[in-house]
């Protein structure tokens, strides 16, 4: 072996040691757990069953995965179509108007989320200042009850995931060539015909990726339904974090996580084929 391929392997070393230790290693931890009986106070007995996957067949779990798929589909439809015109039109503003409008975005990072949240508390309750805008303009005679409810919800993964969605596109629109657009304009194409034929197909990944941000994460943000929801509405988070803690049933907390990911790869395994076929209509 050369010395520049030992030194590549310790280089490599370190990732592959931090990947088995932190990734693997309580991946396989939670996988085991998810196939042990739990015990009635607490721990589990290594002892193999299927009654924590069977359990999660049960109508009131089934309605929580339902629930929560239903929330991070309406969210990243809400993300796409607030998301994809900022994204898009971030790159096509001149320089100083980018770099104004990546810092809007990039904002609302350096402060604690939960601190976020509890700001978007103070907009939407009866007294808040979303209300007193819209009595002042004369749109509402009483107070909307916006806050614990389902809205309330996806305002805030909106809120929260947004950034992910609009710098998808916006990296996807910037490395565009936007003499095909000109070229399509010149060859009769409207302004209309010739985004929905050049400029969305060239964007598309970009589009696909903030999806992928933007929907798994959505499936499992319970701290926003908490917060925001009230717990009147329960999402998969919630149930694992109330297995875990309330219940002490980690055998069965840990099967829930485990049915979250396989989804969430599931969707991850659908992009992937998504993206191959959109390459190879483009090779073509």
């Amino acid at each position: 072996m050369r010395k520049s391929e030992k030194n590549a392997v310790w280089m490599v070393l370190p990732l592959y040691l931090f990947t088995l230790v932190f990734v693997a290693g309580p991946l396989l931890y939670v996988a085991a757990l998810s196939f042990a009986k739990p015990n009635e106070g607490y721990g589990v007995t290594w002892s193999f069953t299927l009654e924590n996957y069977k359990r999660i067949l049960e109508p009131v779990y089934l309605s929580t995965f339902a629930g929560s798929f239903r929330l991070a589909v309406t969210s990243t439809l809400a993300i796409c179509l607030i998301g994809y015109p900022f994204g898009y039109f971030m790159a096509k503003s001149p320089k100083k108007t980018k770099k104004r409008a990546m810092l809007l975005l990039m904002a609302p990072f350096w402060v604690n989320s939960l601190i976020r949240l509890y700001g978007w508390i103070i907009i939407l309750q009866k007294k808040g200042i979303l209300n007193w805008i819209l009595r002042k303009l004369g749109l509402i005679e009483k107070p909307l009850s916006i806050l614990y409810s389902y809205p309330a919800i996806v305002i805030g993964m909106v809120y929260v995931l947004l950034p992910f969605m609009a710098l998808s596109v916006f990296s996807s629109a910037e490395k565009m060539d936007w003499s095909l657009v000109e070229a399509a304009r010149d060859l009769g194409a409207s302004g209309f015909r010739a985004f929905w034929t050049v400029t969305f197909p060239l964007t598309l990944p970009g589009l696909l990726s903030g999806v992928i941000l933007t929907f798994i994460p959505s499936m499992g943000l319970f701290f926003i339904a908490d917060i925001l929801g009230g717990n009147k509405i329960v999402l998969v988070g919630s149930l694992i974090q109330e297995q875990m803690t309330r219940g002490s049933n980690w055998a069965f907390a840990s099967a829930l996580a485990m049915v979250l990911m396989i989804l969430t790869t599931l969707i991850i395994l659908l992009y992937r084929k998504v993206s191959n076929v959109k390459e190879l209509e483009e090779m073509r």
